[in-house]
């Protein structure tokens, strides 16, 4: 008997000296999804400014050989769609908020906390426009001091594409997604739309289909 209340007070007293059974790490305790909302905004405007404006040049210099007209080509684009991301996201989000506030109302549920965990539409929308506006840089700076055609697409390329693994390692890390899956659906995605983009293009410019 004594043998038995002697293990039972060991087994107490290892669980009282062993703070990790008692306690989850900051990490576990953690809600990712807090950062949905803006993270969401910001790496799909980021994905979306970088994949567009280098697919619009390079379907440019895929019939012209001018770094003017793929600059020209890129820069409008970034101001159309940092424009163009900025007022969908702000709308979207704000027909989300109107959808929460009048669930809210009809619960009769005006908690503070949930009032802070409520969509914030000029947040989102400026996560956006600024993220859009930073992807779209990328393949502008690459292309404006290359005089060589064929060096200027390549190297449009390669920066578009380390951007993209950049992008995705930044928003998994943030997220606590899987870094490789994020990684190679963001570079593999990219490539197909610059791809497909010179390709058509090519095709209806040598043949004019």
């Amino acid at each position: 008997m004594a043998t038995n209340q002697t293990v039972f007070s060991l087994s107490i007293a290892e669980e009282q000296s062993d703070p990790r059974q008692s306690r989850s790490s900051p990490e576990e305790d953690f809600d990712y999804s807090q950062r949905g909302q803006w993270l969401r905004a910001a790496v799909l405007g980021a994905n979306d400014g970088l994949v567009t404006v280098a697919s619009l040049m390079m379907g440019v210099g895929a019939v012209k050989q001018d770094a003017k007209d793929m600059i020209l080509s890129g820069f409008a684009c970034l101001v159309a769609g940092a424009c163009s991301m900025a007022i969908g996201e702000f709308v979207s989000v704000y027909t989300q908020l109107d959808i929460e506030v009048a669930q809210m109302k009809r619960e009769n549920n005006q908690e503070e906390k949930e009032r802070e965990q409520l969509p914030n539409p000029m947040q989102a929308a400026l996560a956006s426009a600024l993220a859009f506006s930073l992807g779209a840089i990328v393949p502008l700076l690459a292309a404006s001091f290359i005089e060589d055609h064929k060096v200027r697409m390549g190297v449009v390329v390669a920066a578009v594409s380390l951007a993209l693994v950049i992008f995705g390692w930044i928003g998994s890390a943030l997220g606590g997604t899987p870094v490789v899956m994020s990684c190679v659906r963001g570079l593999l995605g990219g490539l197909m739309a610059m791809a497909i983009t010179f390709g058509l293009t090519k095709l209806i410019g040598t043949y004019g289909l």
